[in-house]
């Protein structure tokens, strides 16, 4: 059955076109305060000079580095997406395990952070911004290689958070070589230990703790879908997480736990000083990206985020990219 047409039919159907035209208009440029929010070209944004060359010791620190990464220390502001939330990292006390850990604190999380003992400086600024936001800050410790430390990781950060419902795997062990005649079994070894063994261990000893709505996040690379020549051993680990992480996520499903990944590209952190780069590469890294750069650390702490947060409650099993323009996901 139709109806006829009236003017006012007419008149509320053009203001009501009006509305949604101009909604993502008004979107783009004003902030939740209603003030303009200027857009920002993403060429620009960070650093696209090369980086100057220098190398640390691993696991290298974040507060040595030459230009500092950005961790969002400044820019990130949180809106209670997380509120209430148990969050463990690896890797928390720089680079991307860092960023998350600030974001999920600002959004209202108790975070406990794991890393390795040399690496306390570092973790120590993490702690304090985590306090600042008024959140629980737990500072874990320890080396991923051994078996017994990752079984017992989620373990403790549940004690001392009062529960767990998001765990990041985030911690990696990267060293470039040119050919496989220079990768020791000793290296080889290692990385496979920290990067695909310790998120296995600590994945498995975690979820009898998580409830339905818990998540899982693996960071996995864009070396999981186009591996760098130099990083053959590395590569492979991050293709091993790939698979995993979708198939721990088929399984996870029926208990209601979602199972995703980040899968970042050329990010400044202090894997990149510590032997992630060839020698006399620095001022490469980055620069073979569509957008000219590297990334920083802040610019990916919104997609673990939005991954923990209930908001992304249909998806698992899935891969967000951060690559600049390069990579799969």
């Amino acid at each position: 059955m139709t109806f006829p047409t009236t003017r006012r039919d007419v008149l509320g159907a053009a203001a009501v076109g009006t509305l949604v035209t101009a909604a993502p208009a008004l979107a783009q440029t004003r902030s939740a305060g209603g003030r303009p929010v200027p857009l920002t070209d993403p060429q620009t944004k960070y650093r696209s000079e090369p980086f100057p060359e220098q190398r640390q010791p691993w696991p290298a620190l974040a507060r040595d580095m030459n230009p500092r990464p950005d961790h969002g220390e400044r820019s990130y502001k949180g809106s209670g997406r997380l509120a209430g939330r148990k969050a463990l990292l690896t890797g928390g006390d720089s680079g991307i395990g860092r960023a998350a850990a600030i974001a999920f604190a600002r959004e209202g999380a108790d975070v406990a952070i794991n890393y390795f003992p040399t690496e306390e400086p570092d973790a120590r600024e993490v702690v304090d911004l985590i306090r600042q936001a008024g959140r629980k800050a737990v500072a874990i410790p320890g080396d991923l290689q051994e078996r017994a430390f990752c079984e017992n990781l989620p373990r403790q950060a549940a004690q001392q958070l009062g529960g767990l419902d998001i765990v990041v795997n985030n911690a990696a062990y990267q060293q470039s070589e040119e050919s496989i005649l220079d990768v020791t079994d000793e290296q080889f070894d290692r990385t496979f230990k920290t990067n695909i063994y310790a998120t296995f261990r600590i994945s498995k000893a975690a979820i009898p703790l998580l409830k339905p709505g818990a998540v899982i996040i693996n960071t996995l690379s864009v070396n999981s879908y186009d591996p760098g020549e130099e990083l053959l051993d590395y590569a492979s680990t991050k293709g091993a997480l790939l698979i995993f992480t979708k198939g721990l996520a088929k399984q996870m499903a029926k208990r209601g736990i979602r199972v995703n990944g980040v899968a970042p590209g050329p990010i400044w952190t202090p894997l990149q000083v510590a032997g992630g780069q060839l020698p006399g590469k620095m001022g490469e890294f980055g620069q073979d990206t569509p957008l000219g750069r590297a990334g920083q650390p802040a610019e990916l702490a919104s997609l673990y985020v939005t991954l923990a947060s209930d908001e992304s409650s249909y998806s698992t099993g899935t891969v967000f990219g951060a690559h600049g323009g390069s990579g799969n996901p």
